[in-house]
């Protein structure tokens, strides 16, 4: 008897599963927004590694494949990775498709230059062009939106949304998870504003241009980048550049990227401390911790070389 019970307890956990879309998702942090409302009914699928960079990743066959199986594929948008708009609708053609910068509140602009010559950091209203139906080009847009927490805290909205119009009978479920993650979110998002209201006024140097939500978001601000938000390879008048902005400035910290070649800082910091910022998350696990995990990182990144 208890065999039998045992075996059909688990063909109705096989069941339950099944009925639970596949989600397949572009980059970690985005998975983490998305496992946060799906608990414990599913796990999203990652198509970019951490370790990678989203702007110039080569997908692999068994990427391509998640993505070609998935009922639901949930992504920044062109603007983080052009490369993988045409991927979504070749391979899943009959999956809900859901462009996380076309829902996202506060969206900044691309900065140019070294030193960005355009350093406002007023915030787009970018869901009222939504509604508008405003198609604002992907290379005008800083793709960085997960890296401001008001963002991470509207898109949970749109994932439940998604997952419940495919999944019904777990609807209750997934807002539940979603106004439980909200919360979460916020704690995050107070926590942080107290911690960067001391470092506001310390100049610093970024590796690629990636923190310019999280900057204007906590009134910290990068005198420079020296690469670009796209972390293309700085030309070598850019390095010059980068070093008299360096020197002008008296920037205390110049920050490097775990993904990135850190020699290319060392050639221009001289002097100058050397921290690390990671808008990836590429040490941290997967799961619906790590985007919390990942902005508190930041945060002591930014702590540790700003505050000495």
């Amino acid at each position: 008897m208890k065999i039998w019970v045992t075996a059909v307890m688990c063909a109705f956990a096989s069941s339950a599963w099944a009925d639970v879309p596949k989600v397949v998702t572009d980059i970690a942090p985005v998975q983490s927004l998305v496992a946060m409302v799906m608990g414990d009914l599913g796990e999203p699928e990652l198509i970019v590694p951490p370790t990678a960079s989203p702007h110039d990743h080569a997908m692999r066959p068994s990427e391509a494949r998640s993505i070609a199986q998935s009922d639901i594929v949930i992504w920044m948008g062109p603007s983080l990775t052009p490369w993988l708009a045409d991927s979504i609708v070749s391979l899943a053609p009959n999956a809900t498709h859901l462009a996380l910068q076309d829902y996202a509140p506060n969206v900044l602009p691309f900065r140019e230059g070294a030193q960005f010559e355009a350093h406002e950091h007023d915030a787009h209203d970018h869901a009222d062009d939504h509604e508008e139906g405003h198609d604002e080009s992907a290379e005008e847009i800083d793709p960085h939106m997960w890296l401001d927490p008001k963002n991470a805290r509207a898109w949970l909205t749109e994932i439940t949304i998604a997952l419940a119009q495919q999944d019904a009978e777990n609807a209750e479920t997934y807002y539940a998870n979603a106004a439980e993650a909200a919360a979460q979110l916020d704690v995050l998002d107070a926590q942080l504003r107290a911690r960067m209201a001391v470092l506001g006024n310390r100049p610093f140097v970024v590796f690629h241009d990636a923190f310019h939500y999280f900057e204007a978001r906590y009134g910290v601000e990068a005198v420079g980048a020296i690469s670009a938000s796209n972390a293309q390879a700085p030309s070598p008048r850019r390095l010059r550049e980068i070093e008299h902005i360096i020197e002008d400035t008296g920037a205390v910290c110049v920050f490097t990227e775990p993904q990135f070649n850190a020699g290319i800082v060392d050639a221009v910091s001289g002097q100058v401390k050397v921290g690390t910022i990671d808008p990836m998350g590429f040490d941290l696990p997967l799961g619906p911790d790590m985007y919390v995990q990942l902005m508190t990182q930041i945060a002591d990144g930014f702590d540790g070389c700003l505050s000495n």
